[in-house]
């Protein structure tokens, strides 16, 4: 994660079923899912503005560790998001028992 981006509040809207990070006024967001046991990554976007400063893979990170923090466990479906835990498998400690996507 980038230094200027740690400081900056990850907001979990629950209406929009989305984790918004904004920098320089543009919103980039990671769409999810959510059950008492898991939450669903579906979509992660990130505006055209903000492309190639860092901000998806931030905007990941936080979300990441907020479903840690939450103790529930992920179903990384968006591609991003998979693409994410397949570069730092580590991760992958929160990844549901369930999901075998990374077994292929």
């Amino acid at each position: 994660m980038k230094a200027e981006y740690i400081g900056l509040p990850l907001i979990k809207d629950d209406a929009a079923k989305q984790f918004e990070l904004t920098v320089e006024g543009h919103k980039s967001f990671i769409r999810f899912n959510e059950t008492p046991h898991h939450i669903t990554l579906v979509h992660t976007e990130v505006p055209a503005a903000l492309e190639g400063k860092g901000v998806g893979t931030t905007l990941v990170e936080k979300t990441l560790e907020y479903i840690e923090q939450s103790g529930k466990t992920l179903i990384p479906l968006c591609p991003f998001v998979f693409a994410y835990i397949k570069r730092h498998p580590d991760w992958k400690r929160i990844v549901d028992p369930g999901f075998k996507g990374f077994d292929h």
